[in-house]
């Protein structure tokens, strides 16, 4: 990674847009982490109910590291921090 040599300087308005953006990708991780611990639950309730829920057991962690994955891509390009 590259990162600025100089100060990086936000306005108001764009750490009031971040910090929501922020706020937004907590709801959603922890949305999708309740998603997982009520189908987990269930499953150790009725354990036959297993491969209904398969696919949230699959598809919520994707869902996470993306919401991750995308967080990380618009706070790098916020801050002037460069990929190799």
């Amino acid at each position: 990674m590259i990162f600025p040599d100089a100060p990086v300087t936000l306005t108001p308005e764009q750490i009031v847009q971040f910090n929501q953006h922020l706020s937004q990708v907590r709801h959603d991780i922890n949305g999708s982490l309740a998603n997982l611990a009520a189908v987990g639950e269930l499953i150790r309730l009725r354990p036959e109910t297993a491969g209904k829920y398969a696919d949230q057991l699959t598809t919520q962690p994707q869902r996470i590291a993306a919401l991750i994955r995308q967080f990380s891509a618009e706070w790098e390009a916020l801050a002037g921090i460069k990929r190799e």
